[in-house]
Order: C-alpha cells, then sequence, then structure tokens
C-alpha cells in the first residue's frame, strides 16, 4: 500500500529545475503560438522576444550556458531591435494584407495535407536499421 501511495504522489516529489522547466516550456509555448497569432506585427515581435527569452532560460536550465547567454545577446539583443524598428519604421497596414486570406484556405489546406503525408512517409521509411554488420570492440580496436 505504501508503493501505491508514492506512486500517486510521484509528481509532488519535483524539485525546483523540473518545475522550472515545465513552467519555461508552457510561457515558450503560448508565446510561440502568439507570434503567428497576433495581429499586430509589434506585438508578435515582442512575442517573440519572450520566445528567445524564455528558450535562453530553458537553456540554461539544461547548462548551456554559452548557447543562452548568445541567444540573449544575438537574436533579442541586435536582431529583434532592428527587426522592432524597422517594423515601427514601415507602419504597414496589414489589414489590406488580410482581405483575400480565405479565397486561398482550400488550395493551402490540400498543400498542406501533402506536405504532412509526404513527411509521415519520410519518418516511417526512414528509421529502419541496415543490414550491415556491426563492429565489435575488438575490431574497434585494432583500428585500420
Amino acid at each position: 500500500q505504501a508503493d501505491a501511495r508514492s506512486s500517486r504522489l510521484a509528481w509532488i516529489r519535483m524539485d525546483i529545475t523540473t518545475i522550472l522547466f515545465y513552467v519555461f516550456s508552457g510561457i515558450l509555448l503560448v508565446s510561440s503560438f502568439r507570434v503567428i497569432t497576433a495581429r499586430n506585427t509589434v506585438h508578435a515581435a515582442l512575442f517573440l522576444i519572450l520566445s528567445f527569452f524564455t528558450a535562453s532560460c530553458l537553456w540554461m536550465l539544461l547548462k548551456a550556458e554559452f548557447l543562452a547567454i548568445a541567444l540573449v545577446l544575438v537574436y533579442i539583443g541586435a536582431v529583434m531591435v532592428l527587426f522592432l524598428f524597422v517594423v515601427m519604421m514601415l507602419d504597414l497596414n496589414t489589414d489590406s494584407l488580410r482581405e483575400g486570406f480565405w479565397k486561398h484556405l482550400p488550395v493551402a489546406a490540400v498543400i498542406g495535407a501533402l506536405i504532412a503525408f509526404e513527411m509521415g512517409i519520410v519518418l516511417m521509411g526512414g528509421f529502419q536499421l541496415s543490414d550491415a554488420p556491426v563492429a565489435t570492440a575488438a575490431q574497434v580496436s585494432q583500428g585500420n
């Protein structure tokens, strides 16, 4: 009975890094979804900055400090600032670009289904093991 209770309460024994991993992952998923659904391009860029920052936090949790700092310095510090500057300077009217969206939906759905089908074929057929003999430790130690 103690084993059953300990298995039911296993999720309580998460340490702080596991909890932070799930929190940052959830924020990353939501902010990435908001990047593609935001109507305002400035808001989309700000959500992209949030996505980069939470990805950087995830890399810090995984002890990849260089990648985390490089992501912050290069993408957030330079690329996104430049992108925000260009978006604000151009002040594009995106309402006129969205007017003909729904008339292209059937063609886009067919193309999307075709791409998903092709990806499924590649993924299912690409993981078959070859018939090549496996090298033993003695053969590897002999070298060339």
